[in-house]
């Protein structure tokens, strides 16, 4: 019997596959914790991997 096997996620080509990291904006606060803001990557939306680009459909149309 033939299982079938599902593709590989691709990764984000600009993030790769490092969609979210923690940035620090420079300082402590008063208890002495670094300031970070999380950031996500734009072109993935936070989830590492992209779809796969299907190719455009070529359909011809007949004349009759």
């Amino acid at each position: 019997m033939t299982d079938r096997i599902t593709a590989p996620a691709r990764v984000c080509p600009n993030c790769d596959g490092f969609p979210t990291v923690r940035v620090t904006l420079g300082g402590r606060d008063p208890h002495g914790h670094l300031r970070t803001i999380t950031v996500h990557c734009p072109a993935c939306h936070g989830t590492g991997t992209r779809s796969a680009r299907r190719p455009a459909s070529t359909r011809t149309q007949v004349a009759a």
